[in-house]
């Protein structure tokens, strides 16, 4: 198996801020971004300075942790995003990764064993035939990225929750975090990790999940922008210590959905 040694990124600002302005601009949540959505209400929220480069950052950063700890509180995990039609899809779904395509990591499924610990009863790694055995669902959802543009693709897999119940995981843990074959790592909250359309995903438009894509899966969240999304899933941990991200440890908001 390839892997390939990502290059350190500077933190992109105006997306940063765009994704904060956009994740707290929901009608449920246009109250509060009132109050706090100016450059003095949370210059006084983070408590920092923005009159030069280094205290932007920190701002910036702190208005990250603000919006995180906000979302968390409005997630609703009986909320469902929207699907829509196989007419719908978007052809071709676009690929997207810190590296070209044809960089994607070429995992071999014969091979493949997906690694499971931390707060968890049964830690036995999986091949991807058990995997693929387990229960199937499909989903057509819009896969929203922080640079601006979005996609409607099909994807097909195992509901998350069911994994996490036959692997006997800790659901008053907080986070459950992911490794990947391509160096990429991420971590979301448990609510969202048991929210019903949160997918364990092996298929794309019905057939096995690309190399592009994923393969041998990714997890698919349509309630998450698309950076949450991790692919080439290697193991899978629940952990009550807060495990991070890849662009979340450059600086990007942590929560990253609704």
């Amino acid at each position: 198996m390839k892997i390939v040694k990502p290059q350190r990124m500077t933190v992109d600002r105006e997306s940063l801020a765009i994704d904060v302005r956009r994740e707290l601009d929901a009608p449920a949540r246009r109250l509060f971004g009132k109050r706090i959505l100016t450059l003095g209400g949370l210059a006084m929220l983070s408590g920092c300075s923005i009159s030069d480069d280094k205290s932007v950052e920190t701002f910036l950063s702190r208005v990250s942790r603000i919006n995180d700890t906000v979302q968390g509180w409005l997630f609703d995990p009986n909320h469902l995003a929207p699907t829509y039609s196989e007419a719908q899809i978007t052809r071709p779904f676009p690929f997207n990764a810190f590296y070209g395509e044809d960089e994607a990591p070429a995992v071999d499924g014969d091979a493949f064993r997906l690694k499971v610990s931390g707060l968890v009863r049964n830690t036995r790694s999986w091949t991807l035939a058990e995997l693929n055995a387990l229960p199937k669902t499909e989903q057509i959802t819009r896969h929203i990225c922080v640079e601006g543009w979005s996609a409607i693709g099909r994807w097909g897999g195992t509901p998350f929750s069911e994994f996490l119940k036959r692997v006997g995981a800790d659901t008053s843990a907080k986070y459950v975090g992911f490794k990947c074959a391509d160096d990429y790592y991420e971590s979301i909250d448990m609510p969202t990790a048991l929210h019903s359309q949160t997918l364990l995903a092996f298929t794309y438009d019905g057939q096995q999940l690309p190399r592009k894509y994923g393969y041998p899966m990714k997890l698919r969240m349509p309630t998450k922008l698309g950076y949450k999304n991790p692919k080439h899933i290697m193991e899978i941990f629940v952990t009550n210590t807060f495990p991070g991200g890849y662009w979340v440890d450059q600086g990007y908001n942590w929560f990253g959905g609704s």
